[in-house]
């Protein structure tokens, strides 16, 4: 069947509505995104099918992340005049116990329950009722959206990511897909399209935050073959925004690069993905072969005379290609170095010719401008930042996941209200936001409103958006180093600034680090990353001392220490430190001396403890295991 109008999107749309909400049979549906397929979601689905076989009233499916990466495996059950119900760390051995107990009517282990859905349509809906109003809730269950994971956040480009099946096209048009494209082929001329993006003030989310709308009105007035590129090339160490977005809605990347397409005059797109994302790549393989199934790609859509093509590229995992000249180069089958950016690829990008690039997280979000308006995605956010940004929250937190907020929410709130604070009462010491590139933000910036423009203030990026959270063990010497040795290897190397200078840098730290740093360092690593700063090629170049400087600026106290003292405050630099035991603060718990893999830890039981000085090879686990304080860092 080709999909010809938007009746024919409704009469899907109405068919999968109801399998979606209002279940004949059963449904276990089970969190394969990457993050729950790692903690035990593929053995739990093989287990449920074998368990519960085709037929019997149950059905197993899957979906994409539902961004509480921290409780996966996810399982939501829904059956027919029930409660949708969603349990955590549902693995292999639990699948069974759940699912028969949801047939029972048995909700008393609660601790496997992590909520129930009160609303779980998409923001794209309008013209169906509460699918759960008839249901009465379960008591003593709370609301998934009123948990305090959830209960702050506003998902716009994750609309869908948790609550469909991303190899079923069928639900994605359920819940509002594709009519925002059909809105635009027929109803907006090109104009109106740019006009709506320019208005919504939506900003590139792949970290410049560049005005998507400009952009598109730019390589709109250019003359010749135009193409439309999607970066989803992240890079960024400890980021998985835009992986889980392909991975859990990639019909929603699809279908913003198709508004894009008539909004440019365009007929050829590109995804540029990371071969490391394999399972993104194949949920983009099928939703493609799926969307040109139904003639929402190929030739002449919907008898119309806009024809759209989407290839897909794979690069090799060079983090400099994530920048947009090196990414093309790249995609032409070059080594992927950027090239100065007075001439924009908006004018001449890919071979040549004017080239629109978004990333993914920017292009999940132009189905839902185009059918909830401008008005309503300028609602949200900042003066400078509209809408809401994706982050991965991960390092020293309780709760790591994937979170969407509105624009110029507060670090604490994303911290302790959503990620739920320091695990083991440790105290916050600073946040890495904008990946490697991006700068450390100390404890008196919690209360910042995270966006574009207030983040450049305290010297840090919203780059993609990974936010990386560091507790009072950790080294800003050590983290410092840590990234400018990651940029240093991915550097292309074409530019003295950045090739020279990372490698200076990195020495300098590696030196501070070991114990031999001298008066001086301080202010030549602060020389090296201006010079880096001003005078790169690229952007690799210009941001990458950031975590340099601002953990020299926030932090100058531990790299002073380093140098003068030779002591690391946070336990780290191995040359820098060693453990004691308190005698007045021991108990004689012999928890540590059990956990030393060198049993190099004495003494009697319930009496205070000695350790070895010489043998001691630092590993920590004794400050780890010790609930009492008595494992001190000197």
């Amino acid at each position: 069947m080709k999909i010809q109008s938007t009746a024919d999107l409704k009469k899907i749309s109405q068919v999968y509505s109801n399998q979606l909400y209002y279940p004949d049979t059963t449904k276990v549906i089970i969190g394969m995104a990457s993050c729950g397929i790692a903690a035990g979601g593929m053995a739990a689905f093989e287990k449920a099918i074998q368990e519960f076989p085709e037929g019997n009233g149950i059905k197993i499916a899957q979906t994409g992340c539902l961004g509480f990466c921290e409780k996966e495996p996810l399982v939501e059950i829904a059956g027919k005049g029930k409660p949708r119900v969603i349990y955590s760390n549902i693995t292999e051995d639990r699948i069974s116990d759940v699912v028969n107990g949801y047939l029972e009517n048995d909700f008393r282990k609660t601790k496997r329950i992590l909520g129930q859905f009160r609303d779980p349509r998409s923001i794209l809906e309008t013209d169906i009722n509460n699918p759960l109003d008839a249901v009465d809730p379960l008591e003593g269950i709370p609301f998934l959206e009123d948990i305090p994971f959830y209960n702050t956040q506003l998902k716009v480009a994750l609309r869908n990511c948790g609550y469909i099946d991303p190899d079923c096209i069928e639900e994605y048009i359920a819940r509002g897909g594709y009519f925002p494209f059909f809105q635009t082929l027929f109803d907006l001329q090109p104009e109106e399209i740019i006009e709506t993006i320019k208005q919504s003030g939506l900003r590139g989310r792949g970290g410049g935050g560049f005005p998507a709308g400009i952009k598109w009105a730019t390589c709109a007035k250019q003359k010749g073959e135009k193409y439309i590129i999607c970066n989803a090339d992240e890079g960024d160490p400890g980021a998985y925004m835009d992986r889980s977005i392909l991975e859990g809605d990639p019909h929603s990347v699809i279908e913003g690069m198709l508004i894009a397409g008539v909004a440019i005059g365009s007929n050829h797109a590109f995804i540029y993905a990371r071969n490391e994302y394999p399972l993104a790549v194949k949920r983009l393989i099928t939703a493609i072969k799926q969307a040109e199934d139904y003639g929402l790609l190929g030739e002449n859509i919907a008898g119309s005379d806009f024809s759209f093509s989407i290839k897909i590229s794979t690069g090799a995992g060079a983090f400099v290609c994530g920048e947009s000249t090196a990414l093309m180069a790249s995609l032409e089958g070059n080594v992927g170095r950027p090239r100065a950016k007075y001439v924009h690829t908006v004018e001449k990008g890919f071979r040549d010719n004017p080239s629109n690039l978004n990333n993914v997280e920017t292009y999940a979000n132009v189905p839902a401008i185009i059918a909830k308006g401008a008005e309503w995605y300028a609602g949200m956010g900042t003066k400078g930042s509209k809408g809401t940004k994706v982050f991965s929250l991960v390092g020293k937190i309780k709760n790591t996941g994937l979170v969407e907020v509105s624009m110029g929410t507060a670090l604490r709130t994303i911290i302790y209200d959503i990620g739920g604070g320091l695990p083991r009462k440790k105290k916050f010491k600073a946040v890495q936001t904008g990946g490697p590139s991006g700068g450390c933000i100390p404890e008196q910036f919690l209360d910042l409103g995270v966006d574009f423009d207030e983040l450049l203030k305290v010297g840090s990026m919203m780059g993609s958006g990974g936010m990386i959270v560091m507790d009072q063990d950790t080294c800003m010497v050590d983290i410092a180093r840590y990234f400018v040795d990651f940029l240093k290897e991915e550097s292309c190397g074409q530019c003295n600034p950045c090739r020279e200078g990372l490698k200076q840098m990195l020495t300098i730290l590696n030196r501070i680090c070991e114990g031999h740093g001298k008066k001086g360092d301080i202010e030549l690593l602060e020389e090296l990353g201006s010079f880096s700063q001003k005078f790169s090629l690229c952007g690799l170049g210009t941001s990458a001392p950031n975590s340099v400087l601002t953990s020299i600026l926030y932090f100058r106290n531990e790299y002073e220490a380093h140098i003068r003292d030779k002591k690391c405050p946070a336990g780290v630099c191995k040359p820098l430190f060693y453990y004691e035991i308190d005698q007045e603060a021991c108990t004689g718990c012999t928890l540590c001396a059990k956990r030393c893999p060198e049993q190099i830890i004495t003494g009697e039981k319930k009496k205070p403890h000695q350790l070895d000085q010489d043998k001691c090879i630092k590993c920590g686990i004794c400050y780890d295991a010790c609930k009492f304080e008595a494992v001190a860092i000197k």
